[in-house]
């Protein structure tokens, strides 16, 4: 229906264009006629001199030309406007917008559909230099400490104690380093549609036992109660990025959870699709946090900063997107955070 339309549109300016050039010339021919009846009304036709035949002519065409002008600026100069503002665009000004040239449908969608782009491209380039930064300050960041505490290790009065510290420091600097650039190659790839994994059919409650186990140091560390509900689940998708979905996310709820507190995980088969749902006791968030909380390199708790780069969420929700699955989260302050996902179900063909 769209494509009709487009053709539609198409073929109504260029009737639009045909009309303009049949009437300047309908009208030089009438200018041109009329001259020549009042010529033969008036009894001096035979008397006409080439002269005055070609002072009429002229005239006629001049009529044309003018008529002609005046149509084509009207018609003409929003396609000027239009090319400006792509000029202006093209400079990296994306504050150009065109405002409505009037009647003709076909210009305002046009001037409709620029206004968008420009749009959607300022906002790009506010994200590209927004990720430049960000990305500079978390490899900043670590690689000072690690700098830092190399110099510090060359001081040969050091104890045993002190040396195995710094070294400490160091191997967490590299790894920390190390998880923020497999984590932006993997959001390159997502973002880019680059990824090779292939579908597989397993075991999904399983695997989000397995998530737990690993996390198992984190949240004994904190004291933390465990409520784990798991429906048996047999699943179809990316195995590997799902891996990353329940590590990211319970992670998350042992980061935030307050010694001792609670984190809540349920898995539940429903008939077309798959929900999971994470909950921590923590601080929870603001409406503001909310809105951000799934883009890349935000923090909403800067008490937290040193414990991730901000790309964990941002990930959570590229790796729901390619699993055709949706995330929400939703959280009041001082009473903790609940984030819910749904997979769509998939046959294991």
């Amino acid at each position: 229906m769209r494509n009709r339309e487009r053709v539609w549109r198409h073929h109504r300016i260029q009737l639009y264009y045909a009309a303009v050039v049949f009437i300047v010339m309908t009208l030089s021919l009438f200018v041109t006629g009329a001259g020549a009846v009042v010529l033969y009304l008036t009894g001096v036709w035979r008397s006409v001199t080439l002269m005055a035949i070609g002072w009429l002519a002229a005239a006629s065409l001049l009529i044309g030309v003018v008529v002609s002008a005046a149509i084509s600026r009207r018609v003409l100069s929003p396609v000027i406007r239009l090319s400006e503002a792509a000029r202006r665009v093209a400079q990296g000004d994306f504050s150009v917008r065109l405002e409505n040239p009037g009647r003709l449908e076909e210009i305002r969608t046009t001037y409709d559909s620029f206004n968008d782009m420009v749009q959607e491209l300022g906002a790009t380039e506010t994200l590209r230099n927004d990720f430049v930064a960000n990305v500079s300050h978390e490899f900043k960041t670590p690689i000072n400490a690690i700098e830092g505490y190399a110099m510090l290790l060359q001081d040969p009065a050091l104890t045993g104690e002190e040396r195995q510290e710094y070294i400490d420091r160091i191997l967490e600097g590299t790894r920390r380093l190390s998880t923020l650039v497999s984590d932006i190659l993997m959001l390159s790839k997502l973002d880019n549609g680059v990824l090779t994994v292939q579908r597989e059919t397993f075991r999904l409650d399983e695997q989000i036992r397995q998530a737990l186990l690993q996390l198992e140091p984190r949240w004994t560390e904190k004291r933390l109660e465990l409520d784990v509900e798991l429906d048996s689940v047999q699943y179809t998708g990316f195995e590997a990025l799902c891996m990353q979905l329940w590590t990211n996310l319970i992670g998350n709820a042992v980061k935030f959870s307050p010694e001792g507190g609670t984190v809540r995980v349920l898995l539940r088969d429903r008939d077309t699709r798959i929900v999971v749902t994470v909950a921590d006791e923590g601080e929870g968030m603001s409406e503001e946090t909310q809105r951000h909380i799934f883009e890349k390199f935000y923090q909403g708790d800067t008490s937290h900063r040193s414990e991730g780069n901000g790309l964990g969420l941002a990930l959570v929700k590229r790796i729901v997107a390619a699993c055709e699955g949706s995330i929400a989260v939703e959280s009041v302050p001082g009473e903790g955070a609940v984030f819910t996902l749904e997979l769509p179900k998939r046959s294991e063909s």
